[in-house]
């Protein structure tokens, strides 16, 4: 059962997300976007710190530790897999070349925006409120294990003729 306010912010992120290929855009952006983000961020050294992989702290671990903070609080079990996601996104992204990275971000955002630009015909949500910029992962995560069912939104009707 979710949570009252994690339920709200669905339901509001879903209103921007009715069409099924823009759903479906999203399947495949949001992971590379993730994968991208925590890739970027991860380069940017903040302090060496001996007792972390690699010895130095970065500014994607600073991002990801906030952001599990905000997923667990959010949903613990929704929350462990979009962390552990992100997690598994710092050895990958290691293992990438510079220039791989900067491509999955370009496709990651161009497939994203064709779903709202060509399909969905909306704005993406979280350039009305940036918390959907955390609410797209755990979204998707809730739609695949059952926790978030999509119900059909009401349509503009047009009132009956007599």
């Amino acid at each position: 059962m979710l949570k009252a306010p994690i339920a709200a912010l669905f339901d509001e992120y879903y209103s921007s997300h009715q069409h099924p290929i823009n759903r479906l855009t999203h399947k495949i952006a949001i992971p590379l976007i993730v994968l991208h983000i925590v890739t970027m961020l991860d380069w940017v050294k903040l302090v060496a710190l001996p007792v972390l992989p690699g010895g130095v702290l970065t500014l994607g671990m600073v991002v990801w530790a906030l952001a599990a903070i905000w997923y667990l609080r959010a949903d613990v079990k929704l929350g462990l897999v979009v962390v552990a996601f992100m997690a598994a996104c710092f050895p990958l992204g290691r293992m990438m070349p510079v220039w791989s990275v900067v491509a999955i971000a370009v496709f990651g955002w161009l497939i994203q925006l064709a779903g709202h630009s060509v399909w969905e015909k909306k704005s993406p949500s979280f350039l009305t409120n940036l918390v959907h910029a955390l609410v797209g992962p755990l979204f998707f995560v809730a739609v695949l294990f059952g926790d978030y069912v999509l119900k059909p939104q009401p349509q503009n009707a047009t009132p009956a003729r007599a």
